[in-house]
């Protein structure tokens, strides 16, 4: 970076519609601020003991994720052209033709794989079914393949798509602000008070996600920079920034009151394992003690 940027100089664009070197710099720099969280949260991991790092975890894998993913398309890869619905004037070296514009399916990939892992982060914490962890996970990605698939579409039925996904995106809102607060409660008075501020913060920027996808790959309205603006703002306020708050408010909160800590080193059972006898393991109610018939 220091003696310049030559991404697209060695990844020339495949599209009439690309990004250009100023768009390229700033995935860059969003690449960059995953990569500073990403090493954050694994020096934060290892401050804490085994069986308490679940979120640690969760959140690395989403942001070694989007490190690769930005990396992938601040060198000006991972996209397709696809030609635009709506092309206009403002692309006058085409006037008269069909121009195509770089659909990045590397984001969808980085979405499709990171969307679970965050509503999984917000429903561990609020010790939700998991019947409605599951449906809301499945309907998450339901939301990235319609988005990617209506991306892809050249034609007016695009929007079909753009529906079903934003259908899909409701409904994995409605989980975490309705049964998810209400789970969130039964744990305690400041689970629901942290769960009720993460859900309320991520869903109102998902909800924009459809506003940008309509302006950029559906409409066609900015440019392919713009486009890397908008979404890499909201890429950053919904993963290394929420993350960071998310864990912030969750650092002094035993993962046990979820059912998290599991059995063996570093779990409630750790005494046991040790070799220390004299502590055995406490049984849940209505399990048999150890060594009991």
């Amino acid at each position: 970076m220091a003696a310049g940027n030559y991404a697209l100089d060695a990844n020339p664009s495949n599209s009439q519609i690309d990004i250009e070197t100023n768009g390229s710099d700033w995935l860059w720099a969003v690449c960059a601020t995953f990569l500073f969280f990403d090493l954050l949260f694994v020096l934060w991991s290892f401050t804490r003991p085994r069986g308490s790092r679940a979120f640690h975890i969760l959140a690395i894998a989403i942001l070694s994720v989007g490190t690769i993913a930005y990396y992938s398309m601040a060198s000006d890869l991972g996209a397709t052209p696809v030609i635009a619905e709506f092309y206009g004037d403002r692309h006058q070296n085409y006037a008269g033709e069909p121009a195509t514009r770089a659909i990045w399916y590397v984001r969808y990939i980085l979405w499709f794989i990171n969307a679970p892992l965050l509503v999984l982060a917000i429903a561990l914490a609020s010790a939700l079914p998991v019947s409605d962890i599951f449906g809301a996970m499945f309907m998450i990605d339901v939301t990235v393949i319609c988005g990617l698939v209506g991306a892809l579409t050249p034609s007016t039925y695009k929007w079909g798509y753009y529906g079903f996904g934003v259908g899909a995106l409701i409904y994995t809102v409605s989980v975490l602000l309705g049964p998810g607060r209400i789970s969130a409660g039964y744990v305690g008075s400041d689970i629901a008070s942290i769960h009720t501020r993460g859900v309320a913060y991520l869903s109102f920027i998902a909800l924009i996600y459809p506003i940008c996808w309509g302006l950029s790959e559906g409409g066609n309205v900015i440019t392919s920079d713009g486009e890397m603006v908008f979404y890499g703002i909201l890429d950053l306020f919904t993963m290394p920034f929420f993350l960071a708050l998310h864990m912030f408010q969750l650092r002094a909160v035993d993962l046990g009151r979820f059912g998290m800590t599991g059995v063996g080193i570093g779990g409630v059972g750790r005494s046991y394992v040790r070799g220390e006898k004299d502590a055995p393991l406490v049984p849940a109610q209505g399990v048999p003690e150890v060594g009991a018939v």
